[in-house]
């Protein structure tokens, strides 16, 4: 019960996040807004860090001075993966009129949703692995350290859920009921992948190491390639900057303190 508790918090964050749909008439403040996506990239950063990278390392002693290459190689494998998926889902990022990804003749809102959803998989990946991690006994990952990495993402997938709910509502048109469903269905990835990762950790046990650093690699990329940018557009780009360093700091408390 636990560990389904643990890989279904993320998900909740994100289903109250969309539901403020209910709440709230118009879309969050660019201000605001820039403040969420800095807050979500400094937790990223901070779990990819100390929840995964470390972890990754800890668990590769054995190798001695080239105790860094599964976490080397992981996490730029993790960046490539990311890149390809960037490459060939077709999506369209909040505030853009040009899609990206493979042509195709979706709706708007489908790839106003599959740009989210695409932010949400490296996520899943990492509560998974921790998960998967700890349930092969492994001394580097605690019940309580994996807790703290699903509740850190779940407090960073709050604002991600409202950012792709409200605009669907105030831009799109889409009633309130969709744009809900659609800003819980971008973070359904998150459980689902983690769940396929944590029913198969005796197959992935020993390349814990290298999954890892390939879920930091894919947040990494997410952070550097998207949210930071969106977060240092147009004017007042500091709030996004102070956003970064509370969520940042936010992650590695909970971390260091629950780890």
């Amino acid at each position: 019960m636990e560990l389904f508790s643990g890989i279904m918090i993320p998900f909740l964050g994100t289903t109250l996040g969309a539901a403020s749909v209910f709440f709230l008439k118009q879309e969050i403040r660019p201000l605001i807004q820039k403040a969420l996506l800095g807050f979500a990239s400094g937790v990223m950063v901070a779990a990819s860090v100390w929840s995964l990278l470390i972890p990754s390392m800890d668990l590769s002693e054995g190798l001695g001075k080239f105790a860094f290459v599964p976490a080397a190689v992981g996490f730029l494998m993790g960046i490539f993966f990311l890149l390809a998926m960037d490459k060939l889902i077709p999506h369209l990022h909040l505030g853009e009129s040009k899609p990206e990804g493979r042509k195709s003749n979706l709706k708007r809102t489908t790839m106003l949703v599959l740009a989210v959803t695409l932010h949400n998989i490296p996520e899943g990946m990492a509560v998974g692995v921790v998960f998967a991690g700890m349930l092969a006994d492994h001394v580097e990952i605690s019940f309580a350290g994996a807790m703290a990495l699903s509740i850190g993402i779940a407090i960073q997938n709050f604002p991600e859920g409202a950012i792709i709910s409200l605009p669907l509502r105030s831009e799109q048109g889409v009633g309130k009921g969709r744009a809900f469903a659609y800003g819980t269905l971008s973070g359904a990835v998150e459980p689902l992948g983690a769940l396929i990762t944590v029913l198969l950790f005796r197959f992935i046990n020993p390349v814990l190491p290298y999954l890892l650093a390939f879920a930091a690699g894919a947040m990494i990329y997410v952070v550097v390639e998207e949210l930071i940018p969106e977060a240092s557009e147009g004017e007042h780009t500091n709030i996004g900057t102070l956003g970064f360093a509370a969520g940042f700091v936010l992650m590695m408390v909970l971390d260091v303190a629950l780890g």
